[in-house]
């Protein structure tokens, strides 16, 4: 299989998609994972008083996309995506309906195959202390770490049932989504990092809520513990951008499953080629 690209974070910046598309072009890899927050931020618009584009999805994404994709032909990559906890979900329609077109494979609570390699995706977070909750769930029980808000509170842009907001977990999902599928050869594309890992670590040090510390490591207990469990090939994640640059690390690996987390504190686009039939060489560029 020849390479491919993943991304992550990209938070509406037109600099970093244009690089994306540039290397696309460029390089022609095979497959291109994107794992969430792809839409401005809501601290980017305030500052800029506005969206870098006035609907960034309708009018950015879809038709540059859109255009490369004719450019290309035959060689358009598959383009596997989700989407992350700064992204409003009232805009997923749009994704889904992109994807009939044939531009993308949503993969969000899906399971599609890149090659020989079957796909998961998965977009929910646990509980984070920001306001938007479309996609955060608790992780593996109703707690809630302190200084973060519980998916019970905060605002949503879709109508969600009581008893999904205040039962759905991580780990409920995850089972519902891979039940016992053999996963030596699987890929998942997860927007949560798994916790106490390299790739979770956030710039928390000192911060205290009543008293009490924040834990440094923000990802998901769940899927830390479903990876120990079922040794996917890979996994694919994003959310805590700064991880990195804290760690030195944008790889780990927990038992036979490597784990690679693209985002990034900086300006530059973070970019990740592998081979998933040989992941040892893989590489991050900030370009």
């Amino acid at each position: 299989m020849r390479r491919c690209f993943f991304v992550t974070d990209l938070h509406g910046h037109v600099d970093r998609y244009e690089k994306l598309l540039a290397a696309i072009a460029a390089e022609r890899p095979a497959a291109v994972f994107v794992g969430g927050d792809l839409l401005p931020h809501g601290i980017t618009r305030i500052a800029l008083q506005r969206a870098p584009v006035d609907d960034f999805l309708a009018d950015f994404i879809l038709p540059r996309f859109a255009a490369l994709q004719t450019d290309m032909g035959g060689a358009w990559p598959q383009i596997f995506l989700i989407l992350g906890n700064d992204d409003p979900r009232c805009d997923e329609a749009e994704f889904l309906a992109a994807a009939e077109r044939g531009l993308w494979q949503y993969v969000h609570g899906r399971k599609t195959a890149c090659g020989p390699y079957p796909v998961y995706g998965y977009a929910h977070v646990p509980p984070s202390p920001f306001q938007l909750k479309d996609w955060e769930r608790f992780d593996v029980s109703r707690y809630v770490d302190p200084g973060c808000v519980s998916p019970e509170e905060g605002v949503r842009t879709v109508p969600v049932s009581d008893s999904e907001v205040r039962f759905g977990t991580i780990a409920r999902d995850l089972q519902a989504l891979i039940g016992d599928d053999p996963l030596a050869e699987a890929i998942l594309l997860l927007h949560t990092p798994p916790h106490d890992t390299p790739l979770d670590r956030a710039a928390l040090d000192g911060h205290l809520v009543d008293g009490v510390p924040l834990d440094v490591h923000v990802g998901s207990i769940a899927v830390r513990r479903f990876i120990e469990e079922r040794q996917p090939l890979l996994t694919l994640h994003g959310h805590v951008h700064e991880s990195a640059h804290l760690t030195g690390a944008w790889r780990t690996q927990i038992g036979r499953t490597h784990a690679f987390n693209a985002a990034h504190d900086g300006p530059e686009l973070a970019l990740v080629r592998f081979d998933p039939a040989d992941l040892e060489p893989a590489t991050r560029e900030l370009i």
